[in-house]
């Protein structure tokens, strides 16, 4: 007998994405959206057009609103949970996306790239993380879900300042899962390999050389392939839903095979 597959649905949730003017957030956006729920989409530059998140969000018969700023400035970070809950009346699930990627080696990383990525991937993950809890606490619970990466658990060439960015943010989803089991408030992590979005194509075509670069970064990839944000996105997704509601703290490397 043929078993149907199980529909994952957040009909009436309110999410809040960072980070999803492309790539990996807008996906998920899209997926949610898709999935039922209404959108909150942030980021950091201005978004505007048909194929902006928001209006794709809204062509999918969904509710979306966009809210522009900066995560990793604490008055930013609360005035963007605080519109949130302004429009849609509570936040059910924030996930964590907006990050920087500064390529380089502990010797030849600038201390400004340092401080970027600090200060982006990991006092941004915290600030929306500390606005979001709050909030949640009120409503009686919620989930947070962070995008970590590969480079939190494995040796990443040329990325020092990232990888330590990244594990900082995995190392913070144990910390508070613990926080606040008892809060009704679960926090999971999806660690992605490398993915193909347009900001990591517009990477490879301005390096050196394009095509070594291209078949260099896939060779890291034992599938043989970059992954899609789509399949990151439903990684997420999965780890934000109601069905898997036990998994709490948890990390899911959904890498191409990179961590095996």
């Amino acid at each position: 007998m043929k078993k149907e597959a199980v529909e994952v649905m957040f009909t009436d949730k309110v999410v809040l994405i960072t980070g999803a003017a492309g790539g990996i957030g807008k996906a998920t956006a899209i997926l949610f959206a898709k999935n039922g729920a209404r959108v909150a989409v942030n980021d950091y530059i201005a978004l505007k057009g048909e194929d902006s998140t928001p209006e794709r969000i809204k062509a999918e018969g969904a509710e979306a609103i966009f809210i522009q700023g900066d995560v990793s400035n604490a008055a930013e970070a609360k005035r963007i949970v605080a519109e949130t809950v302004k429009a849609f009346g509570r936040i059910d699930i924030l996930v964590n996306n907006a990050g920087v990627v500064p390529s380089g080696r502990v010797d030849n990383t600038t201390e400004e790239d340092l401080d970027k990525a600090l200060a982006v991937n990991v006092k941004g993950t915290f600030l929306m993380s500390k606005y979001a809890v709050l909030q949640m606490k009120k409503q009686g619970g919620g989930v947070i879900v962070h995008i970590a990466s590969v480079a939190a658990v494995k040796g990443v060439r040329d990325r020092a300042a990232y990888s330590a960015s990244k594990g900082a943010v995995k190392s913070l989803t144990k910390a508070m899962a613990a926080d606040y089991i008892k809060e009704n408030i679960r926090v999971n992590c999806v660690c992605p390999g490398t993915t193909h979005t347009a900001a990591l194509e517009a990477r490879i075509q301005a390096s050196e050389d394009p095509e070594a670069t291209r078949v260099d970064w896939i060779s890291r990839q034992p599938m043989g392939r970059f992954g899609k944000d789509e399949e990151i996105a439903n990684a997420v997704l999965f780890a934000a839903s109601d069905e898997v509601a036990f998994m709490n703290g948890t990390s899911i490397h959904i890498d191409g095979g990179m961590t095996l």
